[in-house]
């Protein structure tokens, strides 16, 4: 008989290609459309906010790391996801010290306090919106444009399309759906071209950089119940809340991160129907005009006990 050898190893037995870099600077080209526009229509007050966040990321990265002793980890695109994904979702003529506060706050709070990359349990970029919407909200609900050169120009205060259009703020249901796929609006550095950000989206699928559960079943979600109410009059069209806000960024790109949302294909589909039913609600019940920050920091918190109750059990265990 022929002698069977075995080989004796730790896990895990299954690799990928996949490294953290890879997967980090993947998800930063993919966001680079986006972000390009965001820099055109909103002027160098954009550009200088982003490497305002980007540098307090990088830098409480950097601290974080000198005073545990621990090697440095700013190669591997983490702290300047984050710093870029926070600039995205915050309004383009923030000051620049409130900017950079966010990104100290995003890395301490959001990422270090539970130990570094892969122990975090809310995702760093909101968790540095939130402190900013916390401590200043005059500032954070402010939304202006620019008109003018790149580097000479002045700005007007509008309001964002969610603001115009949400029969509870007293809005009109027609906003044109052409200015939100081409990002001529009021909002968030990153959120207002949807078009781009669909593009970055679906390459971000393509690639396998993220997985198509989470921003599926979110867009369903909230495409199904706001169509509810749009036949109801109570709403404007789902493809109005498709293409407004922050849904599409929040979708694809932050509700999208392995580290804070569940491991399980099962538990995906809970989240994303999760993000959707809790964006819906405050979008069309709540006093913010937008829900999506909210939706993906409560989905994370739920993530632990959605993971435990998706696990697979191990062949021949029964419940």
């Amino acid at each position: 008989m022929k002698e069977i050898k075995l080989k004796i190893a730790p896990a895990p037995f299954i690799h990928s290609p996949l490294s953290i870099p890879r997967l980090m600077y993947g998800v930063i080209l993919c966001l680079l459309p986006a972000l390009f526009w965001g820099i055109y229509y909103f002027k160098i007050q954009a550009l200088y906010l982003i490497l305002a966040c980007v540098f307090g990321t990088l830098f409480t990265e950097f601290l974080f790391c000198k005073v545990r002793g621990k090697e440095l980890t700013l190669k591997d695109g983490s702290a300047l996801l984050t710093g870029i994904l926070l600039a995205m979702v915050l309004p383009p003529y923030l000051p620049l010290w409130m900017g950079f506060l966010g990104g100290v706050v995003a890395i301490a709070l959001g990422k270090e306090v539970f130990g570094g990359l892969g122990y975090n349990i809310f995702n760093p970029a909101l968790v540095g919106r939130a402190f900013l919407m916390a401590s200043f909200p005059q500032h954070l609900t402010t939304w202006k444009i620019a008109r003018g050169g790149f580097l000479h120009y002045d700005t007007i205060t509008q309001a964002t399309p969610l603001a115009q259009t949400l029969p509870k703020f007293g809005g009109k249901i027609n906003y044109p759906l052409v200015k939100l796929l081409m990002g001529t609006h009021a909002g968030c550095l990153g959120e207002v071209p949807a078009l781009l950000l669909i593009i970055g989206g679906l390459a971000l699928l393509v690639f396998r950089l993220a997985d198509y559960r989470i921003p599926l079943s979110c867009i369903s979600t909230v495409a199904f119940l706001t169509g509810i109410f749009y036949l109801k009059g109570l709403s404007p069209s789902p493809l109005f809340h498709l293409l407004s806000g922050g849904l599409l960024l929040g979708a694809f790109f932050m509700a999208t991160d392995p580290v804070t949302t569940p491991y399980t294909p099962k538990g995906r589909w809970i989240f994303g129907i999760g993000m959707g039913v809790l964006v819906t609600s405050v979008r069309l019940f709540g006093g913010y005009p937008e829900g999506v920050m909210f939706s993906i920091l409560v989905m994370n918190a739920f993530t632990p006990l959605i993971n435990r109750l998706t696990k697979p059990l191990p062949l021949g265990v029964k419940k």
